[in-house]
């Protein structure tokens, strides 16, 4: 850790893995300041993401959680318990009273709680003689219920990142969470002010650390600015997305006789079938195309081939919703000009007709007048292309949210804020 060169474990649900770069990115600024950073992961790692690459060799050298089964669990959580009796007995016993008893914790899940408690006696196991000196964990749910408990067995401080799924539909142990962590990344403020409602802590215990892109890495590149409007749009095909919002505004456009767009949507998830749907009904003139699954590499190409990447984000029917995507700060970082739904969160990224466009959360209609503008004048295109990349460089680059952490980290007195 910086100077003290104490070693901190980071664990998320699986990693690394291809949906969640802001993991590993961030894994790897610590290790450039020279943090020696652990990982540790609930589900199997995804291998082969860079072809033996850093993060190749990040998943081979990713401590497992659940994937190397049951019975390896029992085993070490056993092992655990013999080594350390009385510390594992008080573990598991704060862990059974969480479940039992905390009202943040839905009946369906109690068990899987106390199950947690064991997979975080196995952690323990598997990282004693590792000189971990501090737990992160990247989701408020699962990874940092087993991180609590593991920092209880290894008497080591946690902390923690919430994001949006994670806090929302899939909330579980919150409040505990929030009291106990050494500290919690906030990663917008409005998160400071949703956590600071449940547990109100002075703000040193949540600091504002961005999920940052490399600003190094995703360097600009000019809109191509062809005849047709070629607008990109990146994400998982769910409901918060808003990507039938897209389709049809695009279905809309044409049916109007209005610019030439040209629409492509990378990602995979549920609704793939049901948006394959809505794009085969589409009218004559309507180019609409579903990219499935793809790589990040792939990704940063489509980027440069977009004059605008819009997210028409909203709030869905569950309560989930987006933090901030890192694909906006992704595509705002390369310049391009984006389009948005106004979230509370990503206020804080995009600057309505400043830094990008901001649209009511899955409003068609603004989302197809907006479309046409920008297809009318590319000099605005541009424009807030360069905005975009000015902003992500000020608040959201990697190495200085990085420094953030590295301060936390360092900070004596980050212990009793």
């Amino acid at each position: 850790m910086g100077e003290s060169q104490h070693t901190v474990l980071y664990m998320s649900g699986e990693l690394p893995v291809r949906s969640e770069t802001f993991v590993y990115r961030e894994i790897m600024a610590l290790q450039s300041l020279g943090i020696d950073v652990r990982t540790a992961s609930v589900h199997a790692p995804t291998h082969g993401l860079d072809q033996g690459g850093a993060l190749s060799k990040m998943a081979d050298e990713t401590i497992k959680i659940y994937s190397k089964g049951k019975a390896a669990l029992l085993r070490d959580t056993l092992v655990e318990f013999l080594m350390h009796p009385l510390r594992s007995c008080r573990t598991l016993s704060r862990c059974t009273l969480d479940a039992l008893f905390s009202r943040e914790v839905p009946m369906g899940r109690k068990l899987k709680v106390i199950w947690q408690g064991f997979a975080a006696l196995a952690l323990a196991r598997r990282v004693r003689g590792l000189g971990i000196a501090h737990i992160h964990a990247h989701m408020a749910h699962v990874p940092t219920t087993i991180a609590m408990y593991a920092a209880k067995q290894l008497n080591v401080p946690f902390s923690f990142t919430g994001h949006a799924n994670d806090i929302f539909p899939n909330r579980t142990l919150l409040r505990e969470k929030l009291s106990r962590a050494k500290w919690v990344n906030c990663i917008s403020e409005w998160h400071r002010d949703f956590y600071q409602q449940i547990v109100n802590r002075p703000d040193a215990a949540y600091p504002v650390v961005r999920c940052g892109v490399d600003t190094k890495v995703f360097e600009t590149t000019p809109a191509p600015r062809m005849d047709t409007l070629q607008i990109l749009s990146v994400g998982r095909l769910v409901e918060k997305k808003g990507m039938d919002v897209l389709i049809r505004s695009a279905g809309v456009i044409a049916k109007q006789g209005g610019p030439k767009l040209r629409v492509r949507i990378a990602g995979g998830g549920p609704q793939i079938k049901e948006l394959q749907e809505l794009v085969d009904l589409l009218p004559d003139g309507a180019e609409v195309e579903l990219l499935g699954e793809t790589d990040n590499d792939t990704v940063m190409q489509l980027m440069t081939e977009a004059d605008v990447f819009a997210l028409p984000c909203r709030v869905a029917r569950s309560g989930d919703r987006d933090g901030i995507p890192v694909v906006l700060m992704e595509a705002m970082a390369r310049g391009r000009c984006v389009i948005s739904g106004d979230l509370e969160t990503i206020r804080e990224l995009i600057v309505h007709e400043e830094s990008g466009i901001m649209i009511p959360p899955g409003d068609q209609d603004a989302l197809t007048h907006q479309l046409i503008a920008l297809a009318n004048d590319r000099d605005r295109v541009d424009e807030l292309g360069r905005n975009a990349r000015r902003r992500i460089e000020q608040e959201f680059d990697l190495t200085l949210n990085a420094k953030r952490i590295e301060a936390k980290l360092n900070d004596p007195e980050s212990a009793q804020a």
